[in-house]
């Protein structure tokens, strides 16, 4: 350990820390109106690993040299963050969301549950699962976009919207681990593996399936009654005028060519600024586009990209160092404090794992993906959509982790009893 590897850690820490002091700092926002900006400013939960890079970049200036510093961050791979962001702007599409919203809508037709209590368990269920197809970025901030508008809007309790909050997360996590392409704690090993989408469905995918379910009929089944009580309809989201199926085709083209090219920056660049092309030239079948909250979001993934990298001296020997039944249990208690990929991704570097390990590593990374922010690349964009609705705005860290801790013993259950 060299003095600058030591700092590094310490400045994760403190990064970590303030991820859970975020509510605190808006508070502040109150107490103080004169600082008012800057406290929310540092209560902007999307912020805080872009801020504590900043200064890890400014501490390897003065400890390594500007060079240093430059190269270091020239070199990092900021693919995933470009990404997310534009594949949470087009997917938060007037266009995009009307379409999802029917579909739920057709198959909550099937479920015979008084009041919105069908529509829910369809959305906790169905859009998560989508996530192994459309990506888990797209189906968080669909999922997102669907409950904020049908349901966190309308008055719920704060307990159901924790509740709901933390087994969306599990289950996103979970979700994508149908096919290869999707969960991105999955997509960095896959290749290196060889764990094509046929194994991910036959090794990940059921059981990902089964805990999806039970995640969501167990937050329905508890709160059946404030679920039942909600009438179906709500008039405000179909205030709207319906889009053009040629413009909903258009805006999916778009989304599956972004998801395609995903590993092309150049590629899924281009289309997202012809995307914006046609939202410009049809803007009035669009509602605003989340430009400010899929920038913040890749704000925040940019700067865990260049915090965590600083990380590996530490991380990886103490993954190693475990068995694959041990693992299994670490990895969930470590992605909650880390990006699952960053988990999946430094295994990936180490030769002559046994199959029982890179199973364990995987199924305990997309397991604890829904413990806190940073847990799982998705998760900032679903706190960007629907913090608006917890009081002052901030999502208290204590009360995401107690809330999801219920559906990832689910998960960690199903994949562990199944092996």
């Amino acid at each position: 350990m060299t003095p600058f590897e030591l700092v590094c850690a310490l400045l994760f820490v403190l990064a970590i820390v303030h991820t859970f002091s975020t509510k605190y700092f808006e508070h502040l926002a109150h107490l103080q109106p004169r600082h008012a900006g800057l406290w929310h400013w540092l209560g902007e939960v999307e912020v805080v690993f872009g801020f504590w890079a900043l200064v890890l970049a400014l501490a390897m200036m003065v400890m390594l040299g500007t060079q240093a510093a430059v190269d270091y961050i020239d070199n990092r791979n900021y693919t995933e963050p470009m990404f997310v962001f534009a594949v949470m702007v087009i997917a938060a599409t007037r266009p995009i969301l009307q379409a999802a919203t029917a579909l739920v809508q057709w198959l909550a037709r099937a479920v015979p549950l008084g009041g919105s209590l069908g529509y829910y368990l369809v959305v906790m269920v169905l859009v998560p699962l989508m996530g192994s197809f459309i990506t888990e970025p797209a189906a968080m901030t669909l999922a997102a976009l669907i409950l904020g508008n049908r349901f966190f809007a309308r008055n719920l309790s704060t307990r159901l919207k924790y509740a709901t909050l933390g087994a969306l997360f599990v289950n996103i996590s979970i979700g994508g681990t149908l096919t290869s392409f999707a969960a991105p704690p999955v997509l960095m090993v896959a290749a290196q593996w060889g764990w094509d989408t046929p194994f991910m469905a036959a090794t990940f995918g059921w059981k990902a399936a089964i805990a999806v379910v039970v995640n969501a009929v167990g937050v329905s089944v508890m709160f059946r009654k404030e679920l039942a009580a909600l009438p179906l309809q709500n008039a405000a989201e179909n205030a709207a005028p319906p889009v053009p199926l040629l413009l909903v085709a258009v805006h999916l083209a778009f989304l599956v060519g972004v998801v395609v090219f995903a590993h092309h920056p150049p590629i899924f660049m281009g289309l997202f600024l012809f995307f914006l092309g046609i939202t410009h030239a049809y803007e009035h079948h669009q509602d605003r586009l989340i430009l400010k909250e899929g920038l913040l979001v890749a704000f925040f993934l940019a700067g865990l990209v260049v915090l965590g990298g600083q990380q590996q001296w530490w991380l990886q020997p103490l993954l190693m160092r475990m068995s694959s039944d041990v693992v299994f249990v670490g990895a969930i208690a470590l992605t909650a404090f880390t990006d699952n990929a960053a988990l999946t991704y430094l295994g990936s570097l180490v030769e002559g794992l046994s199959d029982s390990f890179k199973y364990a590593l995987v199924a305990g990374a997309v397991t604890g993906g829904g413990l806190t922010i940073i847990a799982n690349a998705p998760n900032p964009a679903g706190i960007a959509i629907l913090r608006q609705h917890f009081d002052e705005g901030a999502v208290h860290p204590l009360g995401l982790l107690l809330a999801a801790l219920p559906p990832t013993l689910v998960a960690a259950a199903a994949f562990w009893i199944f092996r």
